[in-house]
């Protein structure tokens, strides 16, 4: 499942995927064979080890849907016009995703209209079945086990940073000149572009924009600078997205609650000249122990799930005129500089009020609301 899928097909979700990949997965073990997963995104490995997604087609198919984009052109809707639509038809849902979140929010409104069932009353019935948990349906593979190769962030920092330098020394450039040239200079230049599907949102292209749009059309030093903020551009998103990859992991399987979670066995990836003994003889020492159906000699990895965490609790923030759901995420959020910049900057306001100073261009001080919070100009 590699190359499999033409470029400008921008409605290839991870339902496509789970529906390809899982016929080939019952045709590796028709073989006696052990099927191997690697990834990459979590996310997809997820569709594949549990039941959580949900299929609004009735003849679910393996290759990409020649027909409309139903999700794409809810998005095309304003935010607040998305989340009352969705208010209206499955106000559970509605409560627990953020009103800004356009993409889930639309997922669900596009499940109601394809299926008729709110999305909420579906998740309920595959939390149900047996086996399901909070985060949906039974595991679809008992004996299943994940390996998650992890490294010291300084180190996996220093690796991308230069794996980034290896893709431009291999010819990256070359590759985004030509596909911007066949695919995305028309769009550009009728203001047209749309880097939030399909291949165009994916790290490394949009990055470039600035730099493919102007190359030409500058100074050599110009086109040098912003080939350079490309690069550094590229490095700092694939460093926030191993970030999240591994948050992914630590959230969403070291802490997945309810009953069959497969074991994860953390394999130590920060010295390369390490590989045999940290990486390859455990891991095949675990694999082989399972399909001797023996106890593996390296423990899984646990971590303590909260079970008094609310993760669709609502929080307004005033000072940062924000919306934070989840407690975990508000916990985050109050230790963020860009919080306690917003609060630091609150009190300098509140006290140039309270000791008569000026605030803004009208010379009259500005006076808090009831609740606290400053009036917006």
């Amino acid at each position: 499942m590699i190359s499999f899928v033409d470029p400008l097909v921008s409605n290839y979700s991870v339902v496509d995927f789970r529906d390809k990949a899982v016929p080939l997965i019952s045709y590796i073990f028709a073989r006696d064979k052990i099927p191997i997963v690697v990834g990459g995104t979590n996310y997809y490995i997820e569709s594949l080890l549990w039941k959580v997604l949900i299929n609004t087609k009735e003849k679910p198919s393996s290759a990409p849907r020649p027909d409309s984009d139903r999700k794409g052109e809810l998005e095309q809707l304003d935010c607040a016009e998305l989340h009352r639509r969705l208010s209206q038809v499955d106000p559970e849902m509605a409560a627990k995703l953020h009103p800004h979140d356009k993409r889930k929010v639309a997922r669900s409104l596009q499940v109601f209209e394809e299926t008729g069932i709110p999305h909420s009353e579906i998740l309920h019935q595959q939390q149900e079945e047996e086996g399901g948990g909070p985060l949906g349906g039974p595991l679809k593979y008992p004996h299943s086990c994940i390996l998650w190769l992890h490294a010291d962030q300084a180190a996996l920092d220093a690796r991308l940073e230069k794996r980034v330098d290896d893709m431009v020394a291999a010819g990256l450039l070359e590759e985004l000149r030509d596909f911007h040239r066949r695919y995305n200079q028309e769009k550009v230049a009728e203001n047209r572009q749309d880097y939030q599907h399909g291949i165009f949102q994916s790290i490394g292209f949009k990055e470039f924009h600035e730099y493919l749009v102007s190359e030409g059309n500058c100074s050599p030093e110009t086109s040098a600078l912003l080939l350079e903020k490309g690069i550094q551009a590229l490095k700092q998103v694939t460093k926030r997205y191993a970030r999240r990859q591994n948050k992914w992991v630590r959230n969403r399987f070291l802490k997945r609650p309810g009953p069959n979670v497969p074991p994860v066995y953390g394999l130590e990836v920060s010295d390369l000249q390490r590989w045999e003994e940290d990486v390859l003889k455990p891991a095949l020492e675990i694999v082989e122990s399972f399909i001797q159906g023996r106890e593996p000699p390296a423990e899984p990895l646990r971590m303590e799930h909260d079970e008094q965490e609310n993760k669709r609790s609502h929080r307004v923030c005033q000072p940062c005129a924000r919306l934070i759901i989840g407690d975990r995420e508000w916990a985050a959020h109050t230790r963020s500089k860009s919080h306690l910049h917003h609060l630091k900057k609150r009190r300098k306001l509140e006290e140039s009020s309270r000791a008569g100073g000026t605030v803004g261009h009208s010379g009259d001080a500005e006076t808090s609301d009831e609740d606290g919070s400053l009036p917006l100009p």
